[in-house]
C-alpha cells in the first residue's frame, strides 16, 4: 500500500537553491542539514547510474551486517522513486512510498536501512546519483520483484513499457522473501 514519504520513515530533503542571472548555486550534501531531519548517517561511498526513458531499476537491498541507508537524487532528467519497507517488525512492512525526483526540483529522499529500493526513468534520459553508508557487497545483496501483484506499486508505466535487466526480472516476489522477517535492521 502507498505512504507518505515521512510515514514511511523516509524524508525528503529540499536544498536552499540560490538563484541569480548567472544560474544556481546549492549545497548537495551537508551533513549539518541533515541532522535537522534526524539524520546523522555517515556515508562512506557515492553511486551514479545513467538510463534511459523506462528503465526500471530494482527494487535491490542489502541485507545486514551490510544494509544501506542512501541519499538520493536525479541530477539530470526525471524518475520516479520508490521505497519499500523491509523491516518485519514495522508497522508499515510491505507499504511503499514514491517521489519525483528530477533536476529541475532538485529533491533528494533519505531512505534509512530496511527499505527495498527502486526507481524508473520518465524522461528521455536521467542521471541518478546516491550515497551509501555502506560499501556495496555483492554477498548481502538481494531483491524483490519489481512487478509483484501483492506490493500494488504504481510505477507509471506498463509492463510492456519497463526495460529490466535479466538479473532483475528473476527477483522473488516479496512473500517468498521470508528470511527479511529474520533480519535485525
Amino acid at each position: 500500500m502507498k505512504k507518505g514519504i515521512n510515514e514511511l520513515g523516509c524524508h525528503i530533503i529540499k536544498p536552499k537553491i540560490y538563484t541569480d542571472n548567472r544560474g544556481y548555486f546549492f549545497e548537495s550534501y551537508n551533513k549539518a542539514n541533515l541532522k535537522k531531519y534526524g539524520i546523522s548517517t555517515n556515508f562512506v561511498q557515492d553511486n551514479e547510474s545513467f538510463s534511459t526513458k523506462n528503465v526500471l531499476r530494482g527494487l535491490h537491498f542489502q541485507v545486514p551486517p551490510s544494509a544501506q541507508a542512501k541519499l538520493v537524487r536525479v541530477t539530470y532528467g526525471k524518475v520516479l522513486d520508490i521505497a519499500v519497507d523491509i523491516r518485519a517488525n514495522s508497522l508499515t512492512f510491505g507499504d511503499y512510498c514514491s517521489v519525483i525526483l528530477s533536476d529541475k526540483n532538485k529533491k533528494q529522499l533519505f531512505i534509512p536501512k530496511g527499505y527495498a529500493h527502486g526507481f524508473v526513468v520518465l524522461s528521455d534520459k536521467a542521471r541518478f546519483c546516491y550515497k551509501c553508508d555502506t560499501y556495496y557487497d555483492p554477498k548481502s545483496e538481494r531483491g524483490i520483484r519489481w512487478d509483484d501483484p501483492d506490493l500494488e506499486i504504481d510505477w507509471k508505466i506498463s509492463k510492456e513499457e519497463a526495460l529490466i535487466s535479466d538479473k532483475d526480472s528473476i527477483l522473488p516476489k516479496f512473500s517468498d522473501c521470508t528470511f527479511i522477517n529474520n533480519l535485525n535492521w
